[in-house]
């Protein structure tokens, strides 16, 4: 699929608005965490942090890896063409099911637990947002960089003659 330049800038541009949105979300959370484990109101942090999880953190998760994916299918660089393409796929799918699948249960009990969450619980809403954060900075990196070149192609066959 090919898109004209103007819809592959507006693809592009909702892309990193959905990344630079995960981040910020990473951020806000990391202070959350730090304020939490600093001893901060736990009853007015952890329901703040689990309404922002809930609502910005899961969300751009979500929006980040189906732009992400249309984004690269769509434009000449390709899903499976480039090392840093199938790199950041790879980080951000999984990020993306840890959020859904380890985080936003978590998140939701801090946002219904409130002081009552337990240490693990904190630590743990402290932990992945910093981790997060890593790893979009490393997919932003990758981005910016392109590294590693294109993937391998397998060959055809040459043909064997007819009998």
């Amino acid at each position: 699929m090919r898109l004209s330049p103007w819809w592959r800038k507006a693809v592009l541009t909702t892309h990193v608005v959905t990344a630079v949105g995960w981040l910020g979300t990473d951020a806000v959370l990391v202070a959350f965490g730090i304020a939490g484990m600093s001893g901060a109101d736990p009853a007015v942090i952890y329901p703040a942090l689990g309404l922002v999880g809930q609502w910005l953190f899961v969300p751009f998760s979500i929006l980040v890896w189906l732009v992400g994916v249309f984004n690269a299918w769509a434009t000449p660089w390709g899903l499976l063409r480039y090392w840093w393409v199938v790199v950041k796929l790879v980080i951000t799918t999984v990020m993306s099911l840890l959020v859904l699948f380890a985080l936003r249960p978590r998140l939701l009990a801090a946002l219904h637990e409130g002081a009552a969450l337990p240490d693990r619980d904190r630590l743990d809403l402290l932990i992945a947002p910093v981790v997060s954060t890593v790893l979009l900075v490393t997919a932003t990196v990758l981005s910016t960089y392109k590294p590693w070149g294109r993937l391998r192609t397998t060959r055809s066959l040459p043909r064997s003659p007819r009998a």
